[in-house]
């Protein structure tokens, strides 16, 4: 059922009823809530999770339920995940047509908010948890009332004790049968009403049959079906069936909860100062660009901003990959999603709702777990034809045995409808993706295509891009050289003074170098009438105080400055001159990241070959390179040059990585089989890589290969445990050499090892 949440006195619509659509879901204002605005005019993207789903069949009935609809340009539905990802024209359609066609498939679309999602999680694990209950209990009862059939010597129980035991099983089974099965029998009276085939049908089948013919035998004992009753099978077979779904739950929940972790870092609400200066408590979605926010130690920052006043530690780990805490103060940005960890602070809001970065993490953390690899694709469209299967097999076995024995040819029936059911095949390679998805994100790895995950395990080649990438965004200071007796300070100061009217990378090292430096006398320079010249430098004047330097002076490349070409081939060289010539000049280095050389080790230590692809001068690329030990490195690479490489090696049957940051990077990103962008890479190069590294941690990158190596031996094990269980199972079940019970217990066991072995990938990366 919906949850509830607060009225429109706090900014929350009111709840929404199980049985109806209220018209709240229909007006544009409310859709921020729970939809996102797309570039596109009119267009809307709305997050869902999906109750009632219990297998691939059912996301594959959502799905088309939702395209049906006119107006719905995307549905994605994931069966692992539960959730949807729905994108419409408003012009055509309003959520409530779409929403009514997920109600008249069977199931129910509740809006992806972190109120409603977590509260609905919480409420369904709490419904398994007493179906399970009352089936343990009633298991219990219904096996002491069996027990007796089992151990006395022929003879030894009157006709008279043996109907007075059948009839306390049959009252005993009603509970289990009305309550515990419940889901079984909606689910599968929702597949037929709809005419087609899912995965509760099988179990319904097998739970009703039992039921039918124990009933039987109870009500007629010297009939064709009264020689023996199996409450004590049927029993047997729900506890453990519901057993198996109900860790399931929790363990998928585990495995998937990267997601639920985000979404429960954001406040409910928040305090507001008003304009009379009083604060007032709102609800999160009501703030604006603007609006000056109270928050307290302990609390999550419910919007990007600006601290206006106060300092704190803040933890950034989720949203940048930053695993320490960190400083905060006046003037400092901070991120909707971190958390306050030691005082109270006000901060201005600069982006809200889905401005935000967290929000931009949220989004891709949907995408991936509704995305499906071509190994659940597959399992998706196995499903339904599999069943068919399942129900033709299980009428050839009863049609086998009926005219030896009726009562048994329906349990052998019983035993095959119940073994054969795919929910181990459906859930193999899901659960052990989204178990790798979660882990990396804890570890501040965006996984964007859970696909990637089989081409990230077959890596044998990674291309680097080096700035950005390698190396830090900036250059640093390395030796300064001035004319004879000049001073070194006073030189820096003075071209820190011009080049921060710049922009250029250049520029902003020396500005940093400076601003490194004590603040003394030297730091007062001021710079006038500044001009910049592309590709050559700055000129202007410089003042210190009431003294002009004499003439105007100029910071760039030699030839700006009037000296020959630079010899130095390693560095980068940045001159100053005056009026009287030659003043100064400043070596700049690039600064490798501070993992790179681990990173390239850590690679070559899985056996994979490192490329160096730069579109930066090949000496510069060429120095980079020998300094991390890259034995291959391009410089002066074009985009062109950089695809051509990756598509020359993927024709020879290589598998290849792309790590960069840049514009140029978006096209060898794409054709990767595996690509990696930084955290803070343009956002084309993000939006065309399967791995978004916060924070530029480098070393996460031979860490996601080393998990999906390990997430693709556990995805073939969960396959083929599912294919061997059945290949074992199933002639035990024709045969008849499986009870029911043992058949329920087979079942269970097996969907709940795959989602174990699953579990094994939320561990903590070493």
């Amino acid at each position: 059922m919906y949850v509830k949440v607060r009225d429109h006195r706090s900014g929350y619509p009111p709840p929404m009823q199980a049985a109806t659509i209220p018209a709240w879901i229909d007006d544009p204002r409310e859709w921020p809530a729970f939809c996102r605005a797309e570039p596109q005019a009119n267009r809307w993207e709305a997050s869902l999770a999906v109750e009632g789903m219990v297998c691939a069949a059912c996301a594959l009935n959502v799905e088309q339920a939702l395209r049906e609809v006119p107006g719905v340009l995307t549905a994605e539905v994931g069966a692992a995940s539960r959730r949807a990802r729905v994108v419409w024209d408003a012009r055509q359609v309003l959520p409530s047509r779409w929403m009514g066609a997920v109600a008249a498939a069977g199931y129910r679309a509740v809006p992806l908010t972190d109120t409603w999602e977590l509260s609905a999680r919480r409420s369904a694990s709490r419904m398994a948890l007493w179906r399970w209950l009352v089936a343990g209990l009633c298991m219990m009862q219904v096996m002491m009332y069996a027990y007796p059939a089992y151990v006395a010597p022929p003879g030894d129980i009157t006709p008279d004790m043996q109907q007075l035991l059948r009839w306390a099983g049959w009252l005993l089974t009603l509970p289990l049968l009305l309550f515990s099965c419940g889901p079984f029998f909606a689910a599968a009276w929702r597949d037929l009403r709809q005419r087609r085939i899912g995965m509760d049908l099988p179990v319904a089948l097998g739970i009703a049959i039992t039921f039918a013919v124990s009933s039987a035998a109870t009500f007629d004992p010297l009939g064709k079906f009264g020689q023996e009753v199996y409450f004590d099978s049927l029993a047997m077979f729900v506890f453990f069936l519901l057993t198996g779904r109900w860790l399931e739950l929790r363990l998928r929940d585990r495995t998937a909860g990267a997601l639920d972790a985000l979404l429960a870092r954001l406040p409910d609400g928040v305090d507001r100062l008003r304009a009379d200066g009083q604060w007032e408590e709102i609800a999160r979605r009501r703030i604006v660009v603007g609006d000056i926010l109270r928050v307290r130690a302990g609390e999550a920052f419910a919007a990007d901003g600006v601290i206006v006043d106060g300092q704190t530690q803040v933890d950034e780990a989720l949203i940048t990959g930053e695993s320490h805490p960190l400083a905060r103060k006046t003037g400092a940005s901070v991120l909707a999603g971190s958390h306050n960890l030691s005082g109270t602070v006000l901060v201005r809001a600069t982006a809200t709702a889905a401005a935000t970065r967290f929000a931009g993490i949220v989004r891709l953390m949907e995408t991936a777990v509704l995305g499906k690899p071509r190994l659940v694709e597959l399992a998706d469209r196995l499903a339904r034809p599999f069943l068919l299967a399942v129900l033709l097999a299980a009428a050839g076995a009863c049609a086998f045995w009926w005219p030896r024995d009726p009562a048994h040819a329906l349990m052998v029936a019983v035993a095959v409808l119940i073994v054969t059911c795919p929910c181990a095949l459906s859930l193999a390679t899901p659960a052990a993706m989204l178990a790798a998805a979660g882990t990396l994100a804890r570890r501040g790895v965006l996984v964007r295509r859970l696909q990637a995950m089989q081409g990230a395990a077959r890596i044998d080649t990674v291309f680097f891009d080096k700035t950005g990438t390698l190396t830090c965004d900036a250059m640093v200071l390395g030796e300064t050289r001035v004319r004879a007796g000049a001073d070194p300070a006073q030189a820096l100061a003075m071209a820190a003074a011009l080049a921060r009217q710049s922009l250029h990378p250049a520029s902003r090292s020396l500005v940093q170098a400076q601003d490194a430096v004590a603040a003394g006398p030297d730091a007062a320079w001021a710079a006038r009438l500044v001009a910049e010249t592309a590709g050559m430098g700055l000129s202007g004047f410089l003042q210190h105080g009431a003294q002009d330097w004499p003439g105007p002076l100029r910071l760039g490349s030699a030839s700006w400055c009037g000296l020959p070409p630079d010899s130095e081939h390693e560095l980068s060289v940045v001159h100053l001159a005056d009026a009287n010539g030659w003043l100064a000049s400043f070596s700049l280095h690039e600064q490798l990241r501070p993992d790179a050389h681990a990173t390239v080790q850590a690679l070559r230590g899985l056996g994979i070959h490192v490329r160096l692809l730069s579109g930066d001068k090949p000496r510069a690329a060429a120095l980079i390179a020998t300094r991390l030990g890259i034995d291959d490195a391009h410089g002066a690479c074009t985009p062109e040059f950089k695809l051509a490489q990756m598509q020359g090696l993927q024709q020879s049957g290589h598998a290849v990585a792309m790590v960069g940051d840049g514009l140029n990077d978006g096209p060898v990103l794409a054709a990767a089989d595996a690509s990696f962008a930084m955290g803070r890479a343009v956002p084309l190069a993000q939006a065309q890589a399967d791995f978004i590294v916060q924070g530029g941690a480098l070393l996460h990158i031979p860490q996601v290969i080393v998990l999906a190596r390990k997430t693709m031996r556990v995805v073939r094990q969960n396959l083929a445990w599912a294919a061997g269980y059945n290949a074992v199972c199933v002639p035990l079940a024709v045969v008849g050499w499986l009870p029911a019970w043992l058949a329920g217990l087979g079942m269970a066991a097996s969907s709940l090892l795959v989602v174990l072995n699953a579990l094994r990938l939320a561990r903590p990366i070493d």
